[in-house]
Parts: structure tokens; sequence; C-alpha cells
């Protein structure tokens, strides 16, 4: 059976990546995240935090996206800080499961969102990864809600 690409993946709320995905009280939903650049030889790489808002129906209204600096150098408590602000300014929120559309935006010359992609080790088999970092890895069947890390 060959592989679809997904119109809308499911995320289910858990205690880790998914942590803060949900629904706002006028029917927005949302997936707060920290991606992240890792560090190569010749790049600190970075770390960011992301606030991606969606409508009702799973498409991507809007993306804030910070960026911390290299990890070695972030200031933890900030980011944490920053995290709760970006909560607190959604309003009323629930967390839950949500339904969106895979969605790209660049920002700091990287690619950040639920990207598509085409595993080059597994043929005819589409997946969405969380990016950068690639933490977060969907798979069908896309409602299920689940990610491999």
């Amino acid at each position: 059976m060959e592989s679809k690409q997904p119109k809308l993946i499911a995320i289910d709320h858990d205690d880790y990546h998914a942590e803060y995905v949900g629904k706002t009280d006028d029917g927005r939903q949302f997936f707060l995240t920290t991606p992240f650049e890792p560090m190569r030889e010749d790049d600190s790489g970075s770390e960011f935090v992301a606030l991606y808002i969606f409508d009702g129906v799973g498409q991507l209204c809007e993306a804030l996206i910070d960026n911390l600096g290299p990890r070695q150098s972030m200031d933890i408590e900030y980011r944490r800080q920053l995290c709760a602000k970006r909560l607190h300014d959604l309003g009323n929120i629930h967390f839950s499961r949500i339904e969106v559309a895979p969605f790209s935006v660049e920002r700091f010359g990287t690619e950040f969102g639920l990207v598509i992609r085409v595993p080059e080790d597994i043929e005819d088999c589409w997946a969405v990864e969380a990016q950068p970092g690639n933490y977060m890895a969907f798979f069908e069947p896309w409602e299920s809600g689940e990610y491999d890390t």
C-alpha cells in the first residue's frame, strides 16, 4: 500500500514534546515548542521558542518564533518565562489533541514548522517532521496522534 501525503496530522497532548498543544476558547489550535539547530564544527547552533497558532480547521495563522542563541549560553529561566508568556497571551486554553496541516515558514535563515519529507531510507513513505531539529516525526496513520523521537 502506497503512503499518501498528509492533509492534516493529529498531535495528542502528552508530557514530552507535545506538552503544550491544545485549543483556545475561541476555537484556535496551538503548538508551543522549542526547536533547535544542533551545534556543528563551524556553527554553535541555536535554541528557539516557537508558538504556532492554527485556525479551527488546522491551517497555520501565525508563527511566533524567538531565537535564544546557542544552547551553552542560553538563559533557561528566560526561556521558561517566554513560554509562560506565550501561553498566557493565548487567553483561556485547554491542553488537548490538535489536528493541523503541515507547514513551513522561514525565520533567521532556517526552515521551521511541521515539514513534509519523504524519508530516504523508506521508499514511498511520507513523514512530517518538527523542524529544525527533527525532534518529532509523524507517520501514517496521520490521525494516530503519535510521533517518533
